[in-house]
């Protein structure tokens, strides 16, 4: 299928309700975190809070240096058009930027990754929950196994889960949840709004192991 088909049938079927003009799109400014919610963390998440701030800030400036240099229009990083990949199961999808993400938020994601041992995954998210860029030690090849694939490329799908949709779509300083993810393991998320030009335009995620406070 040629890729103007595959745009025709992605806008129709998978263009999501987040589809508006950016004239139309409100400023916004990162809302503060008041330092009784912050209190309310144990230590492990404070710690994890900081991680997260820094990670989104600069998967921030990475998009907007995307814009200033002309590499992706804003309308294009804020339509949410995704395009399905052939042969795919679970659905995997590019967009008009992902090569971009690829190139630019991967070192991010695998430096904020490298922090802690009991981390297992940190990714950035567009509101739809759609993960452009996974970390490296889940972008294996595909082999044609579900079971493999299923924890070994996780890249490129949208997590609409009740989890990831939360995450994604959250204006809150920062949002923290406890799941299971559909391989089974129990995490903690925290996630932290992504803005774009001081629009929010999605989330950053870090998904860890809890320990018990010493």
């Amino acid at each position: 299928m040629t890729r103007s088909l595959l745009r025709s049938s992605a806008a129709l079927a998978l263009a999501l309700a987040a589809l508006s003009p950016a004239s139309a799109r409100a400023q916004r400014l990162p809302k503060p975190v008041s330092a009784a919610v912050v209190d309310g963390l144990s230590t492990q998440e404070r710690e994890m809070l900081a991680l997260a701030g820094e990670f989104a800030r600069r998967c921030s400036e990475a998009m907007e240096r995307w814009l200033a240099a002309k590499e992706v229009t804003e309308d294009q990083l804020f339509s949410f058009l995704y395009y399905p990949m052939p042969r795919t199961d679970p659905p995997k999808f590019t967009t008009d930027w992902d090569r971009l993400s690829d190139r630019d938020i991967l070192g991010i994601e695998e430096s904020v990754l490298a922090k802690s041992p009991t981390i297992l995954f940190t990714v950035l998210v567009d509101r739809n929950g759609y993960l452009p860029t996974h970390n490296q030690r889940y972008s294996l090849p595909l082999t044609g196994n579900m079971a493999s694939d299923l924890v070994n490329n996780r890249t490129k799908r949208i997590f609409n889960d009740r989890t990831g949709i939360a995450a994604a779509r959250s204006e809150a300083a920062f949002l923290v949840q406890r799941y299971q993810r559909d391989t089974g393991e129990t995490l903690v998320d925290l996630s932290v709004p992504v803005l774009v030009r001081g629009q929010h335009w999605g989330a950053v995620r870090i998904g860890f192991r809890p320990v018990e406070n010493p």
